[in-house]
Order: structure tokens, then sequence, then C-alpha cells
């Protein structure tokens, strides 16, 4: 007898259906599918909220100076002339930024590696292309999801039955984050 649901697919189908059902589990908060796909997935999504929560706070932050392109009010670049030729203003800007310990940037890298990349489109719908913004879903797990489940040990998501499905009369379910 095997240890997972083998969900009638080959392993390659299998891990896909899994890591798009979990990305946007921890992307949307709830999603609506079969109990047997909801109880594989509930398993990777509580691990992967786990890793977040012990790795939440593993970071150094560090002050650093970078040259950034001034600009006008229109957005673009400020130009002046030397020499002949335009080049462009630049400027010291000094920063911070979260620098990931070893622990944590492994715990980065295993939650990148279960979740499929999410790309943000805008909800009106006019120029889709240039409107739409990657997530970076490690840090939103990292900074939305671990702080929402820091004093909780496990138990992060909640399968609701829903009724049979109508096509075929397979038993529908929600599962959410709690």
């Amino acid at each position: 007898m095997s240890g997972y649901r083998k969900l009638g697919r080959t392993s390659s189908q299998r891990k896909a259906l899994l890591r798009n059902q979990v990305t946007n589990l921890l992307y949307h908060g709830k999603i609506t599918t079969t109990e047997a796909k909801a109880k594989e997935i509930r398993g990777i999504a509580e691990k992967l909220i786990t890793l977040a929560v012990k790795e939440k706070d593993n970071f150094t932050e560090l002050e650093v100076t970078a040259k950034v392109a001034k600009k006008d009010e229109n957005g673009k670049r400020i130009k002046e002339d030397r020499n002949g030729k335009k080049v462009t203003v630049f400027e010291e800007v000094t920063k911070t930024i979260k620098k990931d310990n070893p622990s944590r940037l492994n715990a980065r890298r295993k939650i990148l590696s279960v979740l499929y990349p999410v790309t943000e489109v805008p909800a009106d719908g006019r120029k889709l292309r240039s409107n739409t913004v990657k997530v970076d879903m490690a840090k939103h797990m990292f900074e939305e999801i671990a702080p929402k489940y820091a004093g909780r040990s496990g138990g992060y998501t909640r399968i609701i039955k829903i009724g049979a499905r109508r096509g075929d009369g397979a038993e529908s379910v929600i599962i959410e984050l709690v």
C-alpha cells in the first residue's frame, strides 16, 4: 500500500497538480477542490507554513548605498550635457535591506522549489501585459502568512465539505487557511 494518494495521474502530473493547488491556496487563502486532493494539499501546505514560521525572523538588516538615477515629476531620467554628450545624473541613496541568514535562505529555496511563480493581473483587464506584477511567494510566506501563525503549533488549514460535485459526484470541499 502506498503512502500517498495517486489521484489517477502519473507522478509528474500529480506533482504539477499539487504544486499548483498549494500555490493557489497560499496565495488566495482558500480554494475549492475534491476531498482526496485537499487531503494531499493539506500536508504540503502545512509543512511550508511551518518552515516559514520557524525562519520568519532569521535575517540581518544591512545599510547599503546605491546609485539611483534622478527623475523629474514625469518619472523620466534627468540628463545633462557633459562634453557634448547627454549623461544621466545619478544620486547616492542609502537603503536598508534584509539579508537572509543561511537557514532562512535554505527555507526560501525549499519554499520556491514547491511553489509556482505567481503573476498578479490588474482587476480592470486593460493593458494586461504592461500592468502585471510578479509576486515573490517566499516573501509573501515570510511577511504575511508566517506572522499570522507564529503562536500556533500546526493546524493551519481547515477542510469544509460542501457536497457532491454535479458532473461526476465527487465529494467537493473548500480548503482554507485558518
